[in-house]
């Protein structure tokens, strides 16, 4: 038996490869890898989209105010670019316009939101908190544009 071996080791085996076992070892190091990362990154995605939902809210601010500034009152606000009477938020920051919905407005408050992936945010102004829709902790706001 042990002369077989030499003699199978002596002319060299030119079949190179994998066993089945480290195989297997590899996939299973692969999967424990996989297991810690995807959670992660999941969580780290919605993280990204409520810090961007609540970012476009705030850069919107700005132009709302540019708006009240130049019309006395936030009424018939929307997101609209044109240079009609009164213009749109667009006119003012063609950027952050195209990001926020107007949800309402009046002479003296306004209501603006931006949406990122399954984040919502909302800004009820002039002296408002931007909220997150049905959110926990201290942005923690209730149904869109509700007052807290």
């Amino acid at each position: 038996m042990a002369n077989k071996l030499r003699n199978r080791i002596a002319q060299g085996n030119t079949e190179g490869g994998f066993t089945l076992i480290e195989l297997l070892v590899v996939i299973i190091i692969l999967g424990i890898l996989l297991a810690i990362a995807v959670p992660s990154y999941i969580g780290f995605k919605a993280k990204a989209e409520k810090s961007a939902a609540a970012a476009n809210v705030r850069a919107a601010v700005p132009s709302v105010e540019a708006f009240y500034a130049d019309n006395g009152a936030y009424t018939n606000m929307s997101v609209g670019g044109s240079a009609a009477s009164p213009p749109g938020l667009a006119y003012y920051d063609p950027g952050s316009a195209a990001k926020v919905t107007v949800e309402s407005s009046s002479a003296n408050t306004y209501c603006i939101s931006a949406t990122q992936g399954g984040s919502t945010w909302y800004k009820n102004g002039p002296a408002g908190r931007i909220l997150e829709v049905n959110g926990t902790g201290s942005t923690a706001g209730g149904a869109l544009c509700s007052t807290q």
